[in-house]
């Protein structure tokens, strides 16, 4: 093969693949390359995203507003996309969607059938509320009778988490888990669908959770 002629990827000679170089150039954090690369992967993800959704969950959840949460988690996590090139981005991007999409039928589903003990709100104060979001994403291993969140630090604690997130996520924990508007109210605030609304909460506690660290360094045992 001479210097000109095309290799097995339609590429001449040793003529960079151009979305190898846009790839390298976002991991690099050139933020316009990353939008490029989406755009251009975008109807292969909504093709895969269109076929895995439920029939009767059609008017809940979108391919369009799955991509959009996938591109907000995309954006912040590239720097930790290190190997594959173009083949990996694109499996690494598509398990993302996929995983976004999970969360937003789970999400629907659950919605219909609500569980009021995973609903951080309670109408008291801020404080309550806070700390029985941490509470929530500890998880139960710390969340026994003996061990409580210190309220006087709950607020506190949550607004420095909440510091670290994107925007959109601070915003749905905010609107949706600290103040317990509905996600029909949440959605409406924030211009997204319910199924939106879901995922961002799903991915927020995600960051959140890593946010924390060592949950325990938030309970303080009973009468200490």
């Amino acid at each position: 093969m001479t210097q000109d002629q095309p290799n097995r990827d339609g590429h001449k000679g040793d003529s960079p693949d151009p979305g190898e170089v846009l790839l390298k150039k976002a991991i690099r954090g050139d933020r316009g390359a990353l939008i490029e690369l989406l755009e251009q992967n975008a109807p292969m993800l909504r093709a895969r995203l269109e076929g895995k959704i439920p029939p009767a969950l059609n008017a809940t959840v979108e391919a369009d507003d799955v991509l959009q949460v996938t591109y907000i988690e995309v954006v912040g996590r590239i720097s930790q996309f290190k190997t594959g090139g173009m083949s990996g981005f694109r499996a690494w991007v598509s398990r993302v969607a996929e995983n976004n999409l999970l969360d937003a039928i789970r999400a629907a589903q659950a919605a219909k059938r609500p569980d009021p003990a995973k609903r951080a709100h309670t109408p008291r104060n801020a404080d309550d509320s806070a700390a029985t979001l941490i509470e929530v994403l500890a998880g139960d291993s710390k969340a026994t009778p003996s061990r409580f969140v210190a309220r006087g630090e709950a607020v506190m604690a949550m607004e420095r988490m909440l510091a670290t997130l994107p925007a959109d996520y601070a915003k749905v924990i905010r609107l949706y888990d600290l103040a317990g508007h509905s996600v029909e109210e949440v959605a409406k605030e924030m211009g997204r669908s319910t199924g939106a609304v879901f995922m961002l909460r799903a991915r927020a506690h995600d960051r959140l959770r890593d946010a924390m660290g060592d949950p325990g360094q938030y309970f303080s045992r009973a009468g200490g």
